[in-house]
């Protein structure tokens, strides 16, 4: 069994065919999928634990797909919009037993929008509330080209404000080199790889993935983007989180079965969840 530990299934993308994509999870062996809360703005950051309760409810009935779980977060280029009543709202969120993470949050420098001292104080004040919580996260991370500034400021806040929790968390889509993948072993975090490990050009992302203990690693898609090597370009969905397993797997000089047992066992271990989800 797989588990793809971040997912955005409540993309319009999947407006047209939600439950036969899930089931087309299902099929290709994924028994449980991390759905995330952060929708195109606080607003709708609920509607990933909708979707988790409609299919749950779906699976109880018999029909085969995977277990969904939630997470809900304020992305970092919304923590503009973030006052007393999104705060209140991820709040009471993250009190729902199926919202299991606080994500995604974190620092993005890459793209323009929110000013970065905004985005470090949006990140401080989720990890405030998903200690109170006791979640564990999930990162986003993303430097400017070239530089390094968001990957220092990111370890700077959880040093702070997260590390003494030893809740952990996830370092999504990760992207960073070795002493980023070596900062965030340290300070207990699991690294997911995504659809991107397989591309022509990241070899260098396949090195630091080479090095991280069997014990924390994770798999991904970010679906609807990220779609793996040969699918790049196309939308991309939880079936194919078998494909960067796959590649993981070589890197690691071991059959996709025992990454897909490894990295299940690392997920329901920082969740603190029975393994009894199955196909």
């Amino acid at each position: 069994m797989l588990i793809d530990s971040h997912a955005h299934l409540d993309s319009s993308r999947y407006a047209d065919d939600r439950a036969a994509m899930l089931a087309r999870a299902a099929q290709a062996g994924v028994g449980a999928v991390l759905s995330i809360g952060i929708g195109e703005g606080p607003a709708e950051m609920h509607r990933a634990l909708d979707i988790c309760r409609e299919f749950n409810a779906q699976r109880a009935a018999g029909a085969h797909l995977p277990q969904l779980y939630a997470s809900a977060g304020v992305y970092p280029h919304n923590t503009e919009e973030m006052d007393t009543a999104v705060l209140a709202k991820l709040d009471g969120l993250l009190a729902e037993p199926e919202v299991i993470a606080c994500g995604e949050i974190g620092l993005d420098y890459f793209h323009q929008g929110a000013p970065h001292d905004v985005q470090r104080q949006g990140l401080v004040r989720q990890l405030e509330i998903a200690a109170a919580r006791k979640r564990p996260i999930a990162i986003h991370c993303r430097p400017k080209d070239g530089g390094a500034d968001a990957w220092n400021h990111l370890f700077e806040s959880l040093e702070e404000h997260w590390r003494r929790t030893g809740l952990g968390g996830i370092m999504h889509c990760f992207g960073g080199g070795w002493d980023e993948a070596r900062r965030s072993l340290d300070l207990g975090f699991l690294i997911s790889f995504a659809g991107n490990l397989t591309y022509p050009k990241a070899q260098a992302l396949r090195d630091v993935a080479h090095r991280v203990p069997l014990d924390n690693l994770l798999v991904e898609t970010d679906a609807p983007w990220l779609a793996p090597a040969p699918h790049r370009g196309k939308r991309n969905e939880p079936a194919m989180v078998v494909e960067t397993a796959q590649v993981l797997a070589g890197l690691l000089g071991m059959e996709r079965e025992e990454i897909s047992a490894a990295t299940t066992k690392n997920f329901f271990r920082l969740f603190h969840l029975r393994p009894d989800v199955g196909n």
